[in-house]
């Protein structure tokens, strides 16, 4: 049997205090920050209130793949999210290809890496970047290609 339960609020028993408002001329759904919210929130667009006034949307700030590369002898993923394969392009170049691509090559991406036992200087640059995949190429302080033990990425922007 199929119920309909109409409400504007929900309250905590023997408080005055709303712990959820709900606006049916806006949909807009309030939680106090205080409280602790799980399960499913569906919707094309969660905005979340944080310092101040300013609201940020929920699916804009998260990141859409991250990766963990192992780029010593046989490359691998230490862990990673939203990627499908990873690849071995020679010494100091990998290649990322993304589970679900992005929706354009303007997608932002930050890098960083190391070499297990060393505080070595190097540079981290883009050699290939597309929707569906994304190519890092590390190189030493002098400029050379090399490989590092640890690379870890993490990519922004909207999915296709």
């Amino acid at each position: 049997m199929v119920s309909t339960l109409k409400l504007t609020k929900i309250q905590i028993p023997n408080s005055d205090s709303d712990v959820i408002s709900l606006d049916a001329s806006t949909g807009n759904v309030t939680i106090p920050k205080d409280i602790t919210v799980s399960g499913t929130l569906g919707g094309t667009s969660i905005a979340v209130q944080g310092e101040g006034t300013a609201t940020t949307n929920l699916q804009q700030g998260l990141a859409k793949a991250w990766v963990n590369i192992d780029g010593s002898g046989t490359v691998s993923f230490q862990g990673s999210f939203n990627t499908s394969s990873l690849s071995d392009d020679g010494s100091g170049k990998y290649t990322s290809s993304f589970s679900n691509d992005f929706g354009n090559v303007n997608y932002s991406f930050t890098y960083c890496g190391a070499e297990s036992g060393n505080e070595t200087t190097y540079q981290m640059g883009t050699a290939t970047m597309v929707v569906g995949s994304h190519q890092v190429q590390l190189k030493n302080a002098a400029g050379t290609v090399t490989d590092r033990n640890y690379i870890c990425g993490t990519f922004h922007g909207d999915l296709a």
